[in-house]
């Protein structure tokens, strides 16, 4: 069960590795704005809502499955090798305390 502790755990995520796909998913989102509005010009507002709200959960899956594996590509797991102590020192001896004596 302390196998755990002998491993090192590292996130190396940075903004400019998910910084492109925060550009792309928002041009998808004016895009569909976009089209929105000008559907929303026509008699039909109805599909200009339901357009939006299609892109909209069509892309979220996709984002969020951009993100997490981006995420978990940059987590590093390291072992963590114990120092070792050299043979030939030995550790201090330790003084046993002794009881105060009083002085006359």
């Amino acid at each position: 069960m302390n196998n755990i502790q002998k491993y090192r755990f590292a996130c190396t995520l940075t903004f400019g590795d998910i910084y492109g796909q925060i550009i792309i998913w928002l041009i998808v989102i004016f895009l569909s704005l976009a089209s929105a509005m000008a559907m929303m010009g026509a008699s039909r507002p109805i599909y200009a809502l339901a357009t939006v709200g299609l892109i909209l959960v069509l892309s979220l899956p996709f984002l969020l499955f951009a993100f997490v594996t981006t995420l978990l590509n940059h987590i590093e797991m390291t072992e963590v090798v114990p120092a070792t102590r050299p043979q030939s020192v030995q550790p201090p001896s330790v003084v046993p305390p002794r009881p105060a004596q009083a002085s006359s």
